[in-house]
């Protein structure tokens, strides 16, 4: 992809990061893949792994093309683990205060970028299922403004 000169160079690798890595990070992992492909190695976590993958972040991001139902929640401290270390990325994107305070705390002794991004923390909204997914499309539709914003429309052609 040609880098626009009105958008950010795109970073080797990213890590979304949120509380329980089950809604938003996922969600910003899989429309940063489907924007922009292999150019960026992309994870996600959470600060805890207590919950599997929202059933309403799979049905919003199924809608744009994203696959999420294989997606398995991680932590921080699962991360090494699975054999992603924190130091080896270029940029970490933090989508809840609490992710961004856990990230800042990991990544002291390290020579890393944090940012935070304020996205809607969709769970729990709404009253029934229409509801509910209208603010979860709000959430996953901030996720995909503010990395289009910061480095393109990427490489897919989008029909949202």
């Amino acid at each position: 992809m040609a880098q626009d000169s009105k958008y950010a160079p795109l970073p080797q690798s990213v890590l979304f990061c949120c509380d329980h890595n089950s809604v938003r990070s996922p969600m910003a992992e899989g429309i940063m893949k489907m924007l922009y492909g292999k150019q960026c190695y992309v994870q996600s976590v959470g600060v805890k792994n207590d919950l599997e993958i929202d059933g309403f972040a799979v049905a919003v991001c199924a809608e744009m093309g994203v696959e999420l139902s294989r997606h398995r929640s991680r932590s921080f401290d699962e991360m090494e683990d699975w054999g992603d270390d924190l130091s080896s990325f270029d940029l970490v994107l933090a989508l809840s205060p609490a992710s961004q305070r856990r990230a800042l705390d990991l990544t002291r002794f390290y020579h890393l970028d944090v940012e935070y991004w304020p996205i809607l923390d969709p769970t729990g909204l709404g009253d029934n299922r229409e509801a509910r997914l209208a603010v979860y499309r709000q959430a996953r539709d901030q996720i995909k403004d503010r990395l289009i914003a910061r480095w393109g429309p990427g490489i897919a052609q989008e029909d949202t």
